[in-house]
This record gives C-alpha cells, structure tokens and sequence, in this order.
C-alpha cells in the first residue's frame, strides 16, 4: 500500500526490498521523499474490525499468520521482519505505533497507515453502526439478532457481533447469535452481552454437509427463535436504571 503511493523501502544497500512481509527483514530505511503530495494532505480514517497490535502475542503474525497458512517457522521469520519494520518506521517517522491497538489489522497494513500516513483509527463496527443509524433503529426493536461464521476468541477482538451486542445491551435489547460454530462458553457471551447463541454446527457437525445445507439449517433456527421470541423478549432491560 505505501509503496503505491510512493514509499520506498530500502536494503542496507539503497535497493528496494522485495514484495512479501519475510523481505522486510531486510529494510533498512523508509524514504518517503516521493509519497504521493495527495496522500500528504489528505487525512485518512481507518475503520478495523481487530484490536491486534502489530507485534507480540496477540500481534499480527502471532494471532492471524498461522491461518493463513504460515509454518511455525516461518512465524518466527515473520514476527523479526514485523520487528524489524517498526524499527525502521520508528526511524523515518519518529513514532512507535506498534503497540496500538488495531496497528495488526490487514497483516499490518493498519500500522503504515498510522504511522507514515498519520492515519486515525476507529472500529470498523462503530462506522458501519453508525452509517446506518442502528442505535435509532434500536429504539423500535425489542430483540436483535447477530451473526458470524466463527464465534470465538478472536470475535470478542472488535468484530461486529460484540459491537452490536453492546450498542443493544446499553439499549436493554436481547441479543442472539446466530453462527456457524460456536468455540465461546455461555460466561463469555454474557459476558459480552449476548444471550444466547444458535450454530449450524450443532445441528449438522460435519463441516461440508453444514456448508452445503446452510440455507435449510438456517431456517430451523430461525423457526426456533420464532417459537420462542415471546420468551427472548422478556429478557429485554428497557427502561430499567
């Protein structure tokens, strides 16, 4: 991304590194002689939907990379060139925007756009909810019904359900879940502000037949939350102190 704009990242020996995040292990300076006037004057929001930093256990590398294929190995590689990209960063920049929370976003892209481009950063949740209005829309509601693939660890890290989980639990709307697995116990999604959660999953186990039968399995949940909607909104808080 900053390279389309104009940055160059350079080797001890003033050649541009190659293309791939291993290869930052090798950058030595960052020039921004040639980042594009347009981007200097423009000011630019990020809307993320992590709260990773760049580096450290819940970093980048450490949380996403070895889902996306990365070897154990190639982790450690990984994790130094991130180290080392910082560093030169730091350099060029005079700030360490490292530690910040949603700098891992994108595998890092948050973090160059923080620090070279003086990018600010938000949850992406916050501007979707808010670009539709959905704590108006809260006022006519009186259960609200969320959803992902994969309810687990990662979700409680800025992803949408527990945004919009918060936004009905200020409210004192019910929330549920609806997902294709669930990995988090029900102290957790309390915890969160979500009452319950219903998985494809546990209705058809095998992964291939759940994927292949979503639609049928979908509407059996959704025929299951009906029959007891009376039930789920007596939960709704509305109007306590």
């Amino acid at each position: 991304m900053l390279q389309a704009l104009g940055v160059r990242i350079l080797d001890a020996d003033g050649n541009d590194v190659a293309p791939g995040g291993a290869a930052l292990r090798h950058a030595a300076r960052v020039d921004l002689t040639d980042l594009h006037p347009a981007a200097r004057a423009a000011h630019f929001r990020l809307a993320c939907d992590v709260d990773n930093p760049l580096l450290g256990p819940s970093g980048a590398t450490s949380v996403y990379a070895g889902q996306k294929g990365a070897a154990a190995e190639q982790l450690v590689v990984l994790e130094d060139a991130m180290t080392r990209w910082a560093q030169v960063v730091r350099a060029a920049t005079g700030r360490d925007d490292s530690r910040v929370a949603g700098a891992g976003a994108a595998g890092g892209a948050a973090f160059g756009a923080i620090s070279v481009l003086g990018a600010d950063i938000r949850p992406g949740i916050d501007t979707v909810l808010g670009l539709v209005d959905f704590r108006g829309r809260l006022a006519a509601a009186d259960l609200v019904v969320t959803g992902k693939g994969s309810l687990d660890a990662q979700s409680l890290h800025g992803k949408a359900p527990i945004g919009v989980a918060a936004d009905a639990r200020r409210a004192g709307i019910p929330v549920l879940a609806v997902c294709g697995r669930n990995l988090l116990r029900d102290i957790r999604l309390h915890s969160a502000g979500i009452s319950a959660a219903y998985a494809l999953a546990d209705l058809e186990p095998d992964l291939h037949r759940s994927i292949r039968h979503a639609a049928e399995l979908l509407r059996r949940i959704g025929c299951t939350i009906a029959a007891s909607s009376d039930e789920l909104t007596t939960l709704s808080t509305r109007g306590e102190s």
